[in-house]
């Protein structure tokens, strides 16, 4: 772990590990082998949605 130390603070800058499950080679949305499917997107657009749809609704009772 990188820390930065300035005047009394300490920030995180950087992190390494041997057992990240972080990949450069599955990152992109573009040349990714497949490991990305616009189709996803879809349904995390709606679920994540879901909360201001209930919001939504608790406003109109």
């Amino acid at each position: 772990m990188r820390v930065k130390l300035y005047k009394g603070s300490a920030s995180v800058v950087g992190r390494k590990s041997p057992n990240s499950l972080y990949s450069e080679k599955v990152v992109t949305f573009e040349d990714d082998a497949g490991a990305y499917d616009q189709k996803d997107a879809a349904g995390f657009i709606k679920l994540n949605a879901l909360r201001l749809r209930l919001l939504a609704r608790q406003g109109k009772d």
